[in-house]
């Protein structure tokens, strides 16, 4: 294993490690075997929502407020700990049977204000996900998951990323410069997405006011908010007879 490869294994392990939160990936140890290393993580239930979404199409409302909620608290917890994802996306974040909802591979995750690596280190990320100003080589900070959060809450809502447009050059023009795809299944969550794509950072949503107003669209549909975004338990997982 090379050098370069070997900081990044540990750079990983060691970003998840500290942040200890039920919305991130527990990370148990790193295991040498001959050239390679191998992190050993939590196992989990379920599957991504990227998986979800080719099975079974964009989820229920209830479903995308849930798991918005759960992201959110993940992401908190990160950026509290001077951690940016960078590389928020629906196969990074996974469903757990249950309703658990975890962020994962924190592989090109850094510390906030840390340099990005111009445009081809974002598009190493997802372009379809990753903010304008990553893309622009801007230094990521909490603003830049924020950004990324919101079009993997679009995809959920509507089944397709904001910015996708078949190709990487014409998905990086969108990203830096276009419009998102037009709501069509979203409804009230069509305003907190909107608030977080913004292009600037400046002018998106922060995470208090996007968990605002995702505790008050649980609310109307619920009577009441749930314990906490971790335990309620999804129309889209109830667990299955033998899931673990």
């Amino acid at each position: 294993m090379s050098g370069t490869a070997w900081t990044r294994v540990l750079g990983e392990a060691r970003a998840a490690a500290r942040v200890g939160h039920a919305g991130v990936i527990g990370i148990h140890d790193v295991v040498w075997d001959g050239d390679c290393a191998w992190i050993v993580m939590e196992p989990l239930s379920g599957r991504t929502l990227a998986e979800a979404l080719v099975a079974d199409g964009p989820l229920p409302f209830d479903d995308v407020v849930h798991i918005g909620l759960g992201l959110l608290d993940a992401l908190q917890a990160i950026h509290r700990a001077g951690i940016v994802h960078r590389d928020v996306k629906p196969g990074n974040v996974h469903l757990c049977d249950g309703g658990r909802v975890v962020l994962t591979d924190f592989g090109i995750a850094g510390n906030a204000g840390e340099q990005c690596d111009g445009p081809m280190g974002a598009v190493a990320g997802s372009p379809a996900y990753v903010s304008p100003e990553q893309l622009n080589g801007v230094r990521p900070e909490p603003a830049s998951d924020l950004f990324s959060f919101g079009a993997t809450l679009f995809a959920a809502a509507e089944g397709v990323a904001p910015f996708d447009r078949g190709d990487v050059f014409a998905t990086v023009v969108a990203v830096l410069a276009g419009a998102p795809a037009p709501f069509r299944r979203a409804g009230p969550l069509g305003p907190v997405i909107a608030g977080l794509l913004t292009k600037e950072p400046e002018g998106r949503l922060t995470a208090a006011q996007a968990r605002g107003v995702l505790l008050l669209l649980q609310k109307r549909m619920t009577g009441s908010p749930s314990d906490g975004p971790n335990r309620r338990r999804g129309s889209w997982r109830r667990p299955r007879r033998g899931s673990v």
